[in-house]
């Protein structure tokens, strides 16, 4: 690949329409010193080719010259600006007195002051213009494509952001636990096939959800009661009664938007750590109900608590108590992280969502106010 082509399209079309301007101003211009200042002379023709020429040549140098200035600060950006301004209008002024004057045999000092003298009047706005325009040009375009660097870093992030979160939530449940219910599947085919088909199901369901829920998109409370509850059916199954589930849920809190599988991980953390080591079982409580402030939900069992080998540990799931964590707090702020509380006889762990908490509009999640559920 060129050096020509590894340029941008925009600053290529950019340069053609500035080029194209000028071509047509100094087309123009020569055109009228033809038929008018010299009557069929094609010299005032070929002087505007060739002051075209350097013009065209100019502002390419313009354009590395303003791209060189942008690695400074911007007070040397504008001296340097300035700096070259002057030097354009003396160069492109000379070229002019050169091809107009010095060429007609007007070769002397005073000559060329006395173009000079003339030139700095509002003709010379026409050198300025070319130089001011063609930095402006510079700026605005270098502006956008900017914005559009950023938006498309953002979208990037955002991609990939989702893309993780994606591959988290499905790796969320957890192989040990997928292993124990084919185990459990595989002993009840043998002696009662309708568990096993029931068992079957609930664990279809779970993957289904866990497949389909990406953390965008938000879920309505009374599903994720429904994929916990088939969760601690399957639990059930390998504990028996030594597991037991009791649910205090507020109505009225059914139908709220909850980012999905976001109370898993600390339900499988009270079943792997508090329950499951110990030897009479024990019970894990799930509430959710409104607060003051907002919602509160709130995982807890009396289990093996402080006295559990790992407690929390964040090691238990793909996610994870310490993802969990930072989903939440990434969603409502910092005051939505999880709060953590191990006893002697168990631990328990809650959290609130807020009064402002996420809707999805029109492809975008967007923070909207609410009124606190009664």
């Amino acid at each position: 690949m060129t050096a020509i082509e590894r340029i941008p399209k925009i600053w290529k079309t950019a340069y053609l329409l500035i080029c194209s301007w000028y071509a047509l101003n100094y087309a123009l211009s020569a055109v009228i010193e033809w038929q008018i200042e010299r009557p069929y002379n094609t010299i005032a023709l070929e002087n505007g080719f060739y002051l075209l020429e350097a013009v065209c040549i100019s502002i390419a140098l313009i354009f590395f010259y303003a791209q060189f200035l942008t690695r400074f600060r911007l007070p040397i950006q504008i001296v340097g600006h300035v700096g070259g301004l002057l030097v354009y209008f003396l160069f492109i002024s000379y070229l002019s007195y050169y091809f107009n004057d010095y060429l007609d045999g007007r070769v002397y000092f005073d000559d060329w002051k006395e173009y000079m003298t003339d030139l700095l009047s509002w003709d010379a706005m026409r050198y300025y213009d070319q130089y001011l325009i063609t930095v402006a040009v510079f700026y605005i375009i270098r502006y956008f494509t900017s914005l559009q660097s950023e938006e498309k870093e953002k979208s990037g992030l955002e991609i990939k952001n989702k893309e993780m979160q994606i591959s988290l939530l499905k790796s969320q449940i957890n192989p040990h636990f997928l292993f124990n219910t084919l185990n459990s599947i595989s002993t009840l085919v043998g002696t009662n096939k309708e568990k096993a088909r029931s068992v079957i199901g609930q664990l279809s369901d779970i993957f289904r959800y866990a497949l389909e829920s990406h953390d965008g998109q938000l879920v309505k409370l009374s599903s994720e009661l429904e994929f916990i509850e088939n969760y601690i059916r399957i639990q059930e199954v390998r504990f028996g009664e030594r597991l037991r589930y009791v649910k205090d849920v507020s109505s009225s809190c059914l139908n709220m938007d909850i980012p999905p599988m976001i109370l898993q991980p600390l339900v499988e953390n009270s079943v792997k750590y508090g329950i499951a080591p110990k030897d009479d079982g024990g019970t894990i409580w799930l509430v959710v109900k409104p607060v003051g402030d907002g919602v509160i939900f709130r995982v807890s069992d009396d289990g093996l608590g402080k006295n559990a080998k790992k407690v929390l540990d964040g090691n238990s799931t793909g996610v994870g108590i310490k993802n969990t964590d930072r989903r939440l707090k990434s969603i409502y702020g910092p005051a939505a992280g999880l709060n953590i509380q191990a006893r002697e006889d168990g631990y328990s762990v809650s959290f609130t969502i807020p009064n402002k908490w996420i809707e999805r509009r029109n492809d975008k999640l967007v923070i909207m106010e609410k009124e606190t559920i009664n």
